[in-house]
């Protein structure tokens, strides 16, 4: 890309460092044109990456971004996100984007007819579950009628249960428990424990009932993004088979038949093209191919790479948004809904909000 997206960036933790890691990785399709830091050690944190860093909002608005990507704390998003879009800018907020029920309704009220809000929701963006989709939508397994995860937790769990099952923002109930059990947990964000005792850890199991035959299995267990003990898995049935992790059963013409969904990976044994996930492939066809080729970067970095990519082309009026603040409502509505029936024991329904 000749002409790179162009952002900005509010916030100076680490999730701001992710998305100034993909500028870097891809400086000809990713530039960070300032960073607003509000705090001292912020400002000092971010100088580190050799951006330009900015103590006011007149001075990042001044760089003249794309877009501005909101990288803030929960209780501080929807109104740092509200003063953005009354400067005029296009921005990416990090999820959610309101911490709870009313945060979300008051911030569509205030800027949801805008339509100057996407949400960094970068899951499908990930090779595997990309390749999966592209399958679902040439019709190998006919419609998807179940979705069963045990990856990742709440609003990132729903958005994935809907992008497959391909639903809108109908009515929708949620039935949840809790369960604790002791689990040994030697890697957190934190880095690796010490102390690999078994300790209480909560699973949560919840069924997300979307009406006409569509439903999604949650599965989640405290801290299953970092325990190397815990596998992810990933269930999706259809109405002609079923496709579990990277193995596809469906029925055809001939009977039943199972494919693997394979990825082509660079770097393994003496292959020296680098260290990439390159494409994937499904009987005989590439279902999904990797942008950002001779970057090295990790699967869910290609999908934050993906997404500043075409949050850049939506601010430019050049392609639809990736994952709009209604999506990122209604997914955090149903997260919600979860840890509210999982703490009461009681079914909860989701009706239509106004951003439906």
């Amino acid at each position: 890309m000749s002409n790179p997206a162009r952002f900005a960036l509010v916030g100076g933790g680490w999730r701001a460092e992710f998305h100034v890691r993909m500028a870097k990785a891809a400086p000809q399709s990713l530039e960070v044109v300032a960073v607003y830091a509000r705090s001292d050690e912020a400002a000092e944190r971010m100088a580190r990456w050799d951006v330009p860093v900015v103590r006011s909002l007149d001075a990042l608005m001044a760089s003249a971004p794309d877009f501005v990507v909101a990288s803030v704390s929960w209780p501080a998003m929807p109104g740092v996100v509200a003063e953005l879009v009354e400067r005029g800018a296009n921005v990416l907020a990090e999820t959610p984007p309101a911490p709870d029920a009313e945060g979300l309704r008051t911030l569509w009220a205030t800027v949801g007819s805008t339509d100057r809000v996407q949400v960094a929701e970068q899951y499908m963006l990930m090779p595997g579950h990309a390749a999966r989709l592209e399958i679902i939508r040439a019709g190998a397994i006919g419609r998807a009628n179940s979705v069963e995860i045990a990856s990742t937790h709440m609003y990132h769990a729903t958005s994935i249960m809907r992008s497959y099952l391909d639903v809108g923002m109908e009515g929708t109930t949620v039935s949840a428990r809790s369960f604790t059990a002791p689990l040994a947990d030697p890697l957190s964000f934190g880095g690796w424990e010490d102390d690999v005792e078994p300790r209480p850890r909560e699973t949560t199991i919840a069924t997300v009932d979307f009406g006409d035959g569509r439903m999604g299995l949650y599965n989640f267990v405290d801290n299953q993004w970092w325990n190397p003990l815990l596998a992810r898995r990933l269930v999706i049935r259809g109405e002609r088979g079923e496709i579990v992790d990277d193995t596809v059963t469906r029925l055809t013409d001939e009977g039943v038949v199972i494919s693997p969904v394979s990825y082509r990976r660079t770097g393994i044994d003496m292959n020296l093209e680098g260290n990439d996930v390159v494409s994937a492939s499904f009987e005989g066809r590439i279902v999904y191919q990797n942008p950002w080729v001779g970057s090295r970067l990790s699967e869910d970095d290609i999908a934050v790479a993906s997404f500043l990519r075409d949050t850049g082309a939506w601010a430019r009026d050049e392609a639809p948004g990736p994952y709009s603040l209604a999506d990122a409502c209604q997914d955090h509505m149903l997260g919600l809904a979860i840890g509210q029936s999982a703490r009461t024991g009681a079914d909860v329904r989701v009706e239509k909000e106004p951003w439906a």
